[in-house]
């Protein structure tokens, strides 16, 4: 008997040598955030100051990158464009917005679902929840130093390494906090530098897409956004990294843990501030329909900083010296920008344009050219008007109807103007300000200057120069002269496309822009100027 179950034994080992280990699920790579919150919250600086780790990212856009309508809303819109390619679509869009389930799914072969993830019951399939907890903690924080920088680390395919359970950081951490945190979590933490590098932020922040032809075969390929290849062109590259301004450095030592807490030099802020203040206020608005965990006034607080973030450090406004030659005010408006990129970068639904306003001395419009709608189009703007169309990049503006936008325009293999991203191969315009030190003429096609800009002296490295030519007829000054730089994430035209798509989420979006569209803009700089009749030339 027992050399019976000897062999049975025996054969059973042998049997489990032989089969092939079984693919990781996201279980095993990855845990929820609510494994680090335990220890990376109720922290304060040595001056009493929250230091807001955890609380700051659960109400950035990193952790609720699963839960953004407007991101559901375009997937799906991709998905009934594209029917037969709906299953990639879904598995590729998922990559940086729900990335430790598809990483486990990439990495054993299977192919991500969104809507099998935003519509299932965490309670029910766990792995939902690891989804909708966006980019969360053991993520970024695995991510190793193999690839980053190059074309293959783009489209999300960082390395994280699957046979052992690492968290980087910048610091040191001794061995009884290590067996501390092993035990707590499973993970082990280890210094590792490269997390600090701009590299790391573009593996989810250069991103190509592969169009399709009407008919659904492949048309080329698209840029969709390179944050990453703007600034290594520029002059930032050897100054300063994208975390240097996302995330902010503590000038007071700071411990990073509640337990065995100890005061570490320059920690970085974890709310990721940029240029989505918008969809911050959605999310706050819509919390409980969308499934938000973050408190409203974690919320609140993160798209205050938002627009704080982009008011200080985007752009600069500056009117050059005005004249009047016979009848007609000539003035120029310089836009300096700020950022470490093209302004705006990233998503081509982001734009920028001038509103400037003149009025004469009894406060009566004189001429006025990019006011914004309360539905969030900008009047005189040729593609909020009709999305076949758009507004040229101006060098001089002298009509009402004329407004200098800043923008990306997208057309697909037939030539026509588009929002669909998997429809789109190419950009037709895209005089988005360039950052410092940015030559035009030697960039890539994949950051290059497309339409009239190109060829527009006054249009370069770090800025752009505008002038105006008004006509002021009978109108009487001294004349003032506003100019405002407006903002948003979202642009008319592209929540409006999404608004005709019959699903929930297409619809549920548009319903959600159209309640915030009249804060859909958010005011960048100013800059003003009185003309007294003295200054007028003949």
């Amino acid at each position: 008997m027992a050399g019976s179950a000897l062999a049975v034994m025996l054969v059973l080992s042998a049997a489990a040598a032989s089969t092939p280990p079984q693919p990781a699920t996201p279980a095993d790579l990855f845990a929820s955030s609510t494994s680090c919150v335990a220890c990376h919250t109720g922290l304060t600086s040595p001056s009493g100051e929250e230091v807001p780790i955890a609380s700051g990212w659960r109400a950035s856009m990193m952790a609720n990158a699963a839960r953004d309508p407007y991101w559901q809303a375009a997937v799906r819109r991709e998905t009934l464009d594209h029917p037969a390619a709906a299953a990639d679509i879904e598995h590729e869009c998922s990559a940086c917005h729900m990335p430790m389930v598809r990483f486990a799914d990439h990495h054993a072969g299977r192919k991500t679902s969104v809507f099998a993830q935003t519509t299932a019951t965490p309670a029910v399939v766990p792995v939902a929840a690891l989804a909708m907890d966006g980019v969360s903690c053991t993520v970024c924080h695995q991510i190793t130093d193999a690839n980053l920088a190059e074309r293959s680390s783009f489209n999300a395919n960082f390395e994280i390494d699957t046979t052992r359970r690492v968290i980087g950081g910048p610091f040191e951490i001794d061995p009884g906090r290590t067996r501390v945190m092993s035990s707590a979590t499973g993970f082990s933490p280890a210094r590792q530098d490269h997390l600090q590098s701009s590299a790391v932020c573009a593996t989810c922040h250069t991103l190509y897409t592969h169009a399709l032809s009407r008919d659904g075969k492949p048309a080329g390929e698209l840029p969709e956004q390179v944050p990453f290849l703007e600034w290594r062109h520029s002059a930032w590259r050897g100054e300063r990294s994208c975390q240097s301004c996302h995330m902010p450095v503590r000038t007071e030592e700071t411990a990073i843990s509640s337990v065995l807490p100890q005061p570490r030099p320059a920690v970085s802020e974890h709310d990721f501030r940029g240029g989505n203040a918008f969809m911050m206020g959605i999310l706050r608005t819509n919390a409980v329909a969308l499934g938000v965990t973050a408190p409203p006034e974690a919320l609140l607080e993160s798209e205050t900083r938002a627009i704080e973030h982009l008011k200080s450090h985007t752009a600069r406004l500056t009117l050059g010296e005005a004249s009047i030659v016979d009848g007609v005010l000539q003035v120029d408006v310089s836009i300096t920008n700020l950022a470490g990129h093209k302004l705006p970068t990233a998503y081509p639904s982001r734009r920028v344009w001038l509103h400037l306003a003149v009025r004469d001395s009894a406060g009566a419009v004189v001429f006025e050219s990019g006011a914004v709608r309360p539905d969030g189009s900008i009047e005189g703007n040729d593609n909020d008007l009709d999305g076949a169309r758009f507004e040229p990049h101006y060098r001089t503006i002298e009509r009402t109807d004329q407004v200098q936008i800043y923008e990306a325009i997208l057309a697909d293999a037939e030539g026509d103007i588009t929002t669909g991203l998997i429809r789109a191969v190419r950009y037709v315009k895209d005089n988005r300000i360039l950052p410092r030190g940015f030559d035009k003429r030697s960039a890539h096609r994949d950051i290059a200057v497309y339409g009239d800009a190109l060829d527009d002296p006054a249009f370069r490295d770090a800025g752009h120069r505008t002038r105006y030519a008004i006509a002021l007829g009978e109108h009487a000054g001294p004349f003032t002269v506003h100019a405002a730089l407006l903002y948003q994430s979202i642009g008319f035209r592209w929540a409006d496309n999404l608004a005709a798509v019959d699903s929930m989420e297409t619809k549920r979006f548009a319903s959600m822009y159209a309640a915030a569209a009249a804060q859909s803009s958010t005011l960048l700089a100013t800059a003003s100027a009185t003309i007294e009749p003295s200054e007028v030339s003949d």
